[in-house]
């Protein structure tokens, strides 16, 4: 018997046992079921620990879920996510529909936004590139604003987590922090480590983004001044409602015991 490996295309599977293409699709479909990759993160050989660290301080501290403000950057560009493969036109006739592509003049917005509880923090749109500088300067002249709302109890008991981005990353952002959270934050070089390359923990990874970019790339816009505007429109739209932002934040222990459970 020749043994032939799965990931064969069924083109190269007929090659290799003297039989038409038609036959290899008609055999596979008897038994079997064609199922795509699903893609993860390439970790490094000591990130698990480090991340099997951070998942046990959470949950030795579930309590801390509800005033960590976990924070995040996202780029929204200016047609959205197109996928050619899932746009059907269904039609009696080929009505020839076309789609524009290939713009020459091209824009996007950078995002910056919280999650604290049940509540929203920002959004908030840099002008340029993140850099250690403009992230030093947002988080001490901007952010304060931005917590405006927030009560003073929780301010002062409140946690900051950020990745560790570059721009996260400088010796003076380190020292703000230490500065103003004392061993309240959570981040690379920070008092409580963040881990590297695990880029789905965080409420805004695994819910507020996609939710966020599902409901702006519903409507087609023609700047970036129209981008800007349909974001914070979405960004209200979020913040009414609190549960679904509270929820995703409280699950974040749910994800941490799955990981140690799993090893």
């Amino acid at each position: 018997m020749v043994q032939i490996s799965p990931r064969l295309s069924t083109h190269r599977l007929a090659s290799h046992i003297g039989v038409s293409h038609m036959q290899v699709w008609q055999i596979l479909h008897e038994d079997l079921h064609p199922y795509r990759d699903h893609r993860v993160q390439h970790l490094e050989p000591g990130d698990p620990a480090q991340h099997m660290d951070l998942c046990h301080w959470i949950t030795a501290h579930p309590q801390l879920l509800s005033i960590i403000l976990f924070t995040n950057e996202a780029s929204f560009i200016w047609d959205g996510i197109n996928n050619s493969r899932n746009v059907h036109t269904w039609s009696h006739d080929n009505p020839h529909e076309t789609s524009v592509a290939k713009f020459q003049r091209r824009f996007s917005v950078n995002l910056w936004c919280g999650l604290l509880g049940n509540n929203l923090i920002g959004p908030f749109v840099f002008d340029n590139n993140l850099t250690g500088n403009t992230y030093e300067v947002f988080l001490r002249n901007e952010l304060p604003g931005l917590l405006g709302d927030i009560p003073l109890m929780i301010r002062s008991q409140m946690y900051f987590q950020h990745d560790g981005a570059p721009p996260h990353y400088t010796r003076h952002m380190r020292e703000y922090l230490n500065e103003s959270f004392h061993n309240c934050w959570l981040g690379r070089g920070g008092p409580v480590a963040w881990p590297p390359r695990w880029p789905d923990l965080t409420p805004l990874d695994y819910y507020f983004w996609g939710h966020m970019k599902t409901l702006v790339y519903e409507t087609k816009v023609n700047s970036r001044e129209e981008l800007r505007c349909h974001i914070f429109a979405v960004a209200e739209r979020i913040c009414n409602h609190p549960d679904n932002i509270a929820s995703a934040t409280q699950s974040l222990l749910m994800h941490a015991e799955n990981c140690i459970a799993t090893g």
